[in-house]
């Protein structure tokens, strides 16, 4: 996940592709997205304005689909064709 140098970060806990896993290991080499699950959970990155005693991008955690909180979010992106 890369952040632009001047971006503030830790507004939200990110939520992204990967599943949620206890360590790297098995993990995608290449840079693409972890997607057999260990469970039902994504992963999430960042830490937050409500949490963020590991506000940095390598810190993260798991949350499954029925988390709604205020201080989770995604990011969208997109590739020109």
């Amino acid at each position: 996940m890369g952040r632009n140098p001047g971006e503030a970060g830790c507004n939200v806990w990110e939520w992204v592709q990967d599943y949620a896993h206890g360590s790297y290991t098995g993990a995608p080499v290449d840079g693409s997205a972890w997607e057999i699950p260990a469970t039902d959970h994504r992963a999430v990155r960042g830490g937050s304005w409500y949490n963020n005693q590991g506000c940095r991008s390598a810190f993260h955690g798991g949350i499954g689909p029925e988390g709604r909180y205020s201080d989770y979010g995604f990011r969208i992106v997109y590739s020109q064709p």
